[in-house]
């Protein structure tokens, strides 16, 4: 196949990887020809240019800073990434040939985008859906139901569906959603696309020299919270918690990461001379690789006024590193059934703070963590290993 994968993120080798950085190297170790074109944060870049990375093509357009600024900003950003993606790619890419185009979505704004793409190449697209937008900034207060923000975004979600050749959802929870909320919809283009993983062989724990680095008690049960602290994060729970433990001598709090809500846990732990807690805003991928190794629960929060079925994908990296995980989400999400499954952790509902605390001093003084974190372990091997998605791409277009 020759693909153009259309990406909102991805970033350099020596920066980190994700599901999305995972997926484009198996298509290239397959035998695909890959081309990336991603939007750049101006912060990041200051000239669009294309470049050999992973050993393959990588387009960075800059059009202006989505992540780890406000909504105005991002606001802003997202209506100028489709005209200035479409732009770098006719000059830089015009004159290629593709199969097919893959995409992810958010931004539902990027529509008219793919739908360009499609006719300047010639060729069917396949969106991966991340998220189902405007629903989950309607289900946060973000945008009001009904109100002529939601109104203008559902119409550019319904032609993103629309010019979308086949659609894969996450999870079961994620499909049965889109169909039932989208019933002019095809059915037959709407299938199950996992968030898949390249694993690690190397995920034993052989010592505890970031535990040292950043003086967190070698026998303390440290829970770790890694990625975005947002909105959708329900940080206010995170901060209710931590205040609660403050004095409990097993139990240690580690959030790694960014986001707009990432200062309500620095303010919380600063204010309260809080001892057993810690943000880190930012790690290198190999030291974060080992704190995740020396961690004994992860953690997955998510607001619950979501009425959407979420499903994070930084459930893989707690299980690729064989850590059970302790999630407190809405109830909608059906990723308490793959922790029910899979047997890898335990779920309570977010709006419950008294049952999450509850199940962290449970967790802390437990003897069955690194059960239910081989579990976890090989259920990801099992189910959710990187060449899955590329041959559920390759069924649809390898011809």
């Amino acid at each position: 196949m020759r693909i153009l994968y259309i990406a909102t993120s991805f970033p350099e080798q020596t920066k980190g990887a994700t599901i999305y950085t995972d997926l484009a190297e198996a298509l290239h170790e397959s035998g695909h020809e890959i081309t990336v074109a991603v939007s750049e944060q101006s912060k990041n870049n200051v000239n669009t240019e294309i470049n050999k990375e992973r050993g393959f093509d990588v387009l960075r357009i800059v059009t202006g800073n989505y992540y780890d600024v406000g909504f105005i900003e991002k606001g802003i950003t997202t209506f100028k990434i489709p005209i200035l993606m479409r732009k770098g790619v006719r000059k830089y890419l015009g004159k290629k040939k593709f199969d097919v185009i893959l995409f992810e979505s958010p931004p539902v704004t990027n529509f008219g985008l793919v739908s360009w793409a499609k006719k300047q190449f010639r060729c069917p697209a396949y969106l991966m859906l991340k998220d189902i937008f405007p629903q989950n900034a309607v289900d946060l207060g973000i945008i009001k139901n009904n109100g002529l923000l939601s109104k203008y975004f559902t119409a550019k979600e319904k032609k993103l569906y629309q010019i979308s050749d086949y659609i894969g959802c996450m999870s079961s929870g994620n499909k049965q959603y889109i169909i039932k909320n989208n019933l002019w919809l095809n059915s037959d283009k709407v299938e199950i696309f996992p968030n898949t993983k390249k694993l690690t062989e190397d995920f034993n724990c052989k010592g505890f020299p970031m535990r040292e680095k950043y003086s967190i008690p070698r026998e303390t049960c440290v829970f770790l919270f890694g990625g975005n602290m947002g909105r959708p994060q329900y940080i206010d729970l995170l901060c209710r918690v931590v205040k609660e433990c403050k004095n409990e001598e097993n139990v240690y709090f580690l959030f790694v990461g960014r986001g707009t809500d990432r200062y309500k846990l620095e303010n919380i732990i600063d204010e309260n001379n809080i001892k057993n807690a810690l943000v880190i805003e930012n790690l290198p991928r190999s030291e974060y690789e080992q704190i995740t190794k020396e961690c004994n629960v992860g953690l997955i929060i998510l607001d619950p006024r979501f009425t959407i079925p979420n499903y994070p994908s930084r459930i893989l990296s707690y299980m690729e590193y064989a850590k059970p995980v302790l999630a407190a989400t809405d109830k909608v999400t059906d990723i308490k059934e793959l922790i029910q499954v899979a047997n890898c952790g335990d779920w309570v509902c977010s709006e419950d703070t008294e049952a999450f605390l509850s199940k962290i001093r449970e967790m802390a003084v437990s003897h069955e963590l690194i059960i239910k974190g081989i579990n976890g372990r090989k259920y990801i091997e099992d189910n959710f290993t990187v060449n899955r998605s590329v041959e559920l791409l390759e069924k649809h277009f390898n011809r």
